[in-house]
C-alpha cells in the first residue's frame, strides 16, 4: 500500500521541503559551474590588472549578494567595496574612479537603477563585468565581460523569491575571490592582517613573545637548589613550574606541579635536602619566542602539559608561559 505524502505543515513535510531546496540549488550550482570558462578568466584578469578597486553594485537581493562579494574580495587581497546603485545616482558615483572595475549584479539584467549608471561609467572609462541570468539582457550586452549565472529553476515553489539564483551568484563571487586569491599568492598571514580583531587573526599573528612572561618573571633555579627552594620560586612566579638552569642560564630541566605530586608520593624524598636536579624532568618540551602562540597551544594539547619554557637557539631561557596565558590571549 502506497504511503500518503506528508502534510505540508507536518514535520516530515517541512523536512521534505528543506531537502528539495538543497537538491534544486545543488543542481543550479552544477549548471553554473559547467559554464566557468574564458569569460570567467577574463573577469579575473580585469580585476587583477586594475589600478583601482573592484566596485560591486546591485539592487534588492542582488545588492545583498554584491555587498557580500565585495566583503569577500576585500578580505582576500582584492580591494573592493559596495555602492548602492540608487545612492550612486545621487552623488555616490563620486566614489568610483576611472581606475576602478565595476562588477554589476542583476539576475534579470534589466534593473533600472543599475542600467542608469552605465552611461556615466562608460564615459568615465570604467571596465564593466556583469553577472546576470540572461545573456541577452541590456546589462549583459553593455558589459566588457558577462558571467552567466542563470539557473534551471528557483527553489521557491512559486518561482518568485530569488533562491537558487542568489545562491549561484554568491558561489560565482566566491569563485572569483578564490581564483584571485590564488593568482595573487595570498597567504594565511595576509588574511590574518586584514582580520586582526578576529579569532583567526589572533591565531596567525600572535607570537610567543607577545604572551610569554620574561625577565625576572620567569621562574628559574639552579641545579643545586633544593626542592623546597624550587617550590618557593614556583609559588612566587605562579606559573606552576620552574626552569632548572646552569650558570649560563641554559635549560637543564623543568620541575612542575605534576612533578611535585609525584615527589610527595615518594617517602624517601627530603624536600629540604634533595637537589632539584635529582627529580626534575630532564628533556622538557620547549618553544621559541618567534613561534606562533597557537603552536604553543597545539604542543600543550599534544603532550598533555600546561606550561612551556621559551628558549633561544642556544637553549638559554628567555621566557615561560602556561595555558592560562593562552586563554587570556584568546588563542584557545
Amino acid at each position: 500500500m502506497a504511503t500518503a505524502p506528508s502534510s505540508p505543515g507536518a514535520p516530515a513535510g517541512l523536512a521534505e521541503s528543506g531537502r528539495r531546496v538543497f537538491e534544486i540549488e545543488a543542481q543550479a550550482l552544477a549548471a553554473v559551474a559547467a559554464r566557468i570558462d574564458g569569460d570567467f578568466s577574463a573577469a579575473c584578469r580585469l580585476m587583477l590588472e586594475t589600478r583601482g578597486r573592484v566596485v560591486c553594485t546591485g539592487m534588492g537581493k542582488s545588492g545583498h549578494v554584491a555587498r557580500k562579494i565585495a566583503a569577500t574580495l576585500a578580505s582576500t587581497g582584492t580591494p573592493a567595496f559596495y555602492v548602492h546603485p540608487g545612492e550612486a545616482g545621487h552623488g555616490d558615483l563620486g566614489m568610483i574612479t576611472d581606475a576602478d572595475v565595476v562588477l554589476a549584479l542583476s539576475y534579470s539584467g534589466e534593473s533600472d537603477e543599475v542600467l542608469m549608471l552605465l552611461p556615466v561609467l562608460k564615459r568615465q572609462g570604467n571596465r564593466l563585468i556583469a553577472m546576470t541570468g540572461r545573456p541577452g539582457s541590456s546589462l549583459a550586452r553593455e558589459a566588457d565581460v558577462h558571467l552567466d549565472v542563470s539557473v534551471p529553476a528557483e527553489a521557491c515553489p512559486l518561482a518568485l523569491a530569488p533562491t537558487s539564483s542568489t545562491t549561484a551568484s554568491l558561489a560565482m563571487g566566491d569563485a572569483l575571490a578564490v581564483a584571485l586569491l590564488e593568482a595573487r599568492g595570498f597567504t594565511a598571514d595576509d588574511f590574518a592582517r586584514s582580520h586582526p580583531a578576529g579569532a583567526l587573526g589572533r591565531r596567525l599573528l600572535l607570537h610567543i613573545a607577545d604572551v610569554m612572561h620574561g625577565g625576572d618573571d620567569v621562574p628559574r633555579v639552579h641545579a643545586d637548589a633544593s626542592i623546597s627552594e624550587a617550590l618557593v620560586e614556583m609559588s612566587a612566579k605562579r606559573l606552576g613550574m620552574t626552569a632548572v638552569v646552569d650558570d649560563d642560564d641554559r635549560l637543564l630541566g623543568l620541575y612542575t606541579d605534576g612533578d611535585l605530586r609525584r615527589t610527595l608520593d615518594d617517602a624517601r624524598v627530603d624536600l629540604r635536602g634533595t637537589r632539584i636536579a635529582e627529580v626534575m624532568t630532564r628533556s622538557p618540551k620547549t618553544i621559541g619566542a618567534d613561534a606562533l602562540a597557537v603552536e604553543a597551544a597545539q604542543l600543550m594539547e599534544a603532550h598533555k602539559i600546561s606550561g612551556l619554557i621559551v628558549v633561544d637557539g642556544e637553549r638559554r631561557v628567555v621566557g615561560a608561559l602556561n595555558i592560562h596565558d593562552l586563554l587570556r590571549a584568546r588563542v584557545v
